[in-house]
């Protein structure tokens, strides 16, 4: 299946924008529209990362272990994503670049490695429901980068 690419402009700096997405519990506030019943395990931040979710999207709930398995400061985040007991595998990837007015680009891919039969039947549907999800996931990390990060000095 081909990758779904979400993006916004913040106001911070990509060194600001790293140190917000590198702690895994803050991903639960910008998340938990669909996202919910986050339990953490492994390190706070960086590489091991893990969180296991309840994702409730597209009329279906499934658990899925989200893990840090990349880490580029501070540019980008790799998490590998495991999810339908095993048949999904997934790759959610944060890049962050500079624009010049000071803040940064944060783009946000979700890239399927394997997907169960029906996720490949239903391909249109799921990549339509998964970049509808996580334009709102960019909506509300930049809501939550103003409210809790300071704006970068141009």
């Amino acid at each position: 299946m081909k990758s779904v690419t979400v993006s916004i402009d913040v106001l911070q700096r990509p060194e600001q924008v790293y140190d917000f997405l590198d702690v895994m519990a803050h991903h639960e506030r910008f998340t938990n529209h669909y996202l919910t019943d986050w339990r953490y395990s492994g390190p706070g931040r960086g590489i091991g990362a893990c969180a296991t979710v309840t994702a409730a999207l597209g009329g279906t709930k499934t658990d899925i272990t989200i893990e840090v398995v990349k880490a580029e400061p501070p540019r980008r985040i790799v998490e590998r994503n495991v999810s339908a007991a095993g048949r999904r595998l997934a790759h959610g990837t944060y890049t962050i670049e500079p624009l010049g007015t000071g803040g940064s680009r944060v783009a946000f891919t979700y890239t399927w490695i394997h997907a169960p039969v029906t996720d490949h039947l239903l391909a249109a549907v799921v990549r339509a429901t998964m970049r509808r999800a996580n334009r709102t996931v960019m909506r509300r990390l930049a809501a939550e980068l103003a409210r809790h990060v300071p704006i970068a000095e141009p």
